[in-house]
């Protein structure tokens, strides 16, 4: 028997989006499937792993953790949202010229965390940023490369 889907509307990436998800369908396989934004990977679909990691109403949340019907009235940010006209965020250039990332797989989930975090924490020190990134998986990197790019955009970001 089909699961009973419900009418939802959302700000994603500061466009309105409407779509009727079965009440069981993750916010991550709704923007994946439905609003077709793959830029939010799914890794393990336990909330372990952070690949999923989007931004709704400014917190960071795993999207294959939370239902698509519990994102309705909220705004999401995914990936896609981050690089305006094509232009890198202060984020991303930063992690660019630290060589923060090798294979990409867990790149989005670690940009929409690290975007959050800075957001809320401008003058954030290595020991806070590591707490904070600390639920998301690399495989690749080891890690320094990565904190290395987030402190050098907060340095970036407080100099205007």
């Amino acid at each position: 028997m089909p699961m009973k889907t419900g009418s939802i509307t959302l700000t994603v990436n500061g466009a309105k989006r409407s779509g009727s998800p079965e009440a069981r369908k993750t916010l991550a396989d709704f923007l994946r499937d439905d609003l077709e934004l793959t830029g939010t990977h799914l890794g393990c679909e336990h909330g372990v792993c952070g690949a999923c990691t989007v931004v709704v109403d400014g917190r960071a949340v795993r999207s294959c953790l939370m239902l698509a019907v519990q994102a309705d009235g909220s705004d999401v940010t995914t990936v896609e949202g981050l690089a305006a006209d094509g232009e890198m965020t202060p984020l991303q250039q930063a992690l660019w010229d630290s060589h923060g990332f090798q294979c990409g797989f867990c790149t989005p989930g670690f940009l929409m965390q690290a975007t959050a975090f800075l957001d809320a924490h401008p003058d954030a020190d290595e020991a806070s940023l590591r707490e904070a990134l600390s639920g998301n998986i690399c495989r690749c990197t080891g890690y320094q490369s990565i904190v290395d790019g987030v402190l050098l955009a907060a340095e970036r970001m407080r100099q205007g």
